[in-house]
């Protein structure tokens, strides 16, 4: 087993800066124009450096700057750090790069760590013709306040803090995501949509480190070894316990697999590559070199390409990190899946980033169907910028441990399209599923996962054992599906590269 690792440096990026206008004897030009707000600066040099579409911004262009009077003119019309940012977005095509209040905040989030009630959101519909709405949850965490409550899966919340979800009023439901305590209200509704109070649950957030591997199984039908995870992040201080579940996929055998994504909006791409390695075990592996099988290449824009651009391979280690400061801590032998010639993924429109890099990454090698809804469509990636002022390194912006003090903002660009073997990355509007089925539909009767009667699993279990039509649980018609202005938690629908991340050598 190949323990030799390369730490990816260069992720966390730092702002040095140098004065334009010293003349040829060392000395200052006197400034007619201060800057109000150094972080105005580091926003825009640190996008200048890395964001993908920096050379289509014109305000983002080398020269923007070579005039410092009229750059920090430039930067003084703005009323904030944020608004900054946000005018130098290329909005044509960027839905997802984002500002970032507290960096401590996310990278702990991206550790899995977070102060949560431990749901995750299920559907969110308007019932029938009624005004009401309901909220129905999709999973709860083990450990958490919703678990210790004795909420479960399929439980429909029809109340926040007291107050009946309409159509007028739905978000509300936000409030799970936005404040650290609630109180909510339970239903249940009838084949008539008649809504029925039932009770009440109040919740204290709590700070917790959520495992993403939320259900392994393995399921027995039609002659069939069938391996079945609910994966619910890529999350990179989770690695080792990914491994375990296909520890016991490979010690039962499994023949076929289906990767249930419904609510997984992505993170870390190595994870992803990991991931990929474990089902698809037939590909040569060669840990931290490019003369492997590829998965995917990583694509940044002009300046940054030739430095940056990297191909993952099929991996044969599982690297693993602290799961609190998210520092690599060693690295174990690969469980790896033989025998999967096709991948079954439910997905839903919250299927994103990292999990669609599975279905791209891996369509070039196995047969891969997508089950449930057309995902999100987010075939790009991102880092996370900070300021921290005199790194001397090649990539100017390096230096974790020493950012700032003075502020704690950052940004989350996107930085690098990725592609799989062939050269693909055509999915921005989503992949189209091979059999359709919208989960919101069948609000009422949402059954545990593993359950083989629950709609997603059982429509790739009849596709997969060609017995399509044997299970047809009634769908409501009458349903709409709500999500104009619902928040997700923070940072739950994103692909990044992690600043300790294992990585091959570029290219």
């Amino acid at each position: 087993m190949k323990k030799t690792v390369i730490l990816l440096s260069g992720l966390f990026l730092f702002l040095t800066s140098c004065d334009k206008n010293d003349d040829d004897g060392g000395g200052e030009t006197p400034q007619a124009v201060t800057l109000n707000n150094e972080i105005n600066e580091f926003i825009w040099k640190g996008l200048n450096h890395w964001y993908y579409w920096q050379p289509d911004v014109t305000a983002l262009a080398d020269t923007k700057d070579d005039d410092q009077d009229a750059f920090y003119s430039y930067l003084n019309g703005f009323s904030s750090p944020e608004d900054v940012f946000n005018a130098l977005k290329y909005t044509e095509k960027d839905d997802f790069s984002w500002f970032i209040e507290d960096v401590d905040e996310q990278l702990a989030s991206f550790n899995g760590i977070s102060t949560t009630y431990g749901i995750t959101r299920g559907p969110l519909v308007r019932v029938g013709a009624t005004d009401n709405v309901v909220q129905v949850i999709g999973s709860v965490a083990a450990g958490s306040p919703a678990e210790a409550a004795g909420l479960k899966r399929g439980d429909i919340i029809s109340k926040v803090d007291g107050e009946v979800m309409t159509i007028d009023n739905y978000l509300i439901v936000n409030k799970l995501y936005t404040q650290e305590s609630v109180m909510l209200g339970l239903a249940t509704v009838s084949e008539t949509d008649a809504l029925t109070q039932t009770e009440e649950k109040s919740l204290t957030a709590a700070t917790l480190s959520i495992n993403p591997v939320h259900h392994t199984s393995v399921i027995e039908e039609g002659g069939r070894k069938i391996g079945y995870l609910v994966y619910e992040g890529f999350r990179g201080t989770y690695n080792g316990e990914l491994n375990d579940a296909f520890g016991e996929l490979k010690a039962a055998g499994v023949n076929e697999l289906i990767l249930d994504f419904r609510y997984n909006g992505g993170g870390s791409v190595l994870s992803s590559a990991l991931l990929a390695s474990m089902i698809y075990g037939e590909a040569t592996a060669e840990t931290n070199t490019v003369s492997g099988e590829v998965f995917a290449e990583l694509k940044y824009n002009a300046k940054r390409d030739a430095n940056n651009s990297s191909v993952y391979p099929f991996f044969e280690d599982v690297f693993l990190y602290d799961k609190t400061t998210g520092a690599y801590s060693g690295a174990t032998d690969m469980n790896r899946l033989t025998g999967i010639t096709r991948l079954y993924v439910l997905g839903t429109e919250r299927t994103a980033s990292a999990s669609e890099m599975i279905i791209n990454g891996l369509r070039p090698y196995i047969n891969v169907k997508v089950i449930g809804e057309k995902t999100t469509g987010k075939n790009e990636g991102s880092i996370t910028v900070v300021d921290a002022p005199g790194n001397s390194n090649t990539e100017p912006y390096t230096d974790t441990d020493n950012r700032s003090t003075k502020h704690t903002v950052g940004m989350q660009p996107i930085v690098f399209q990725i592609f799989n073997k062939l050269g693909e990355n055509d999915y921005g509007d989503g992949f189209v599923p091979d059999v359709e089925v919208k989960e919101y539909e069948y609000y009422k009767n949402i059954k545990p996962f593993g359950d083989t009667n629950e709609v997603l699993l059982r429509a790739a279990l009849d596709d997969m054992l060609g017995t399509a039509g044997k299970f047809d649980l009634q769908k409501d018609a009458n349903v709409t599906n709500v999500t104009e202005g619902v928040k997700f938690p923070k940072f739950s629908s994103e692909m990044y590269i992690m600043p300790n991340d294992i990585k091959p050598t570029s290219k």
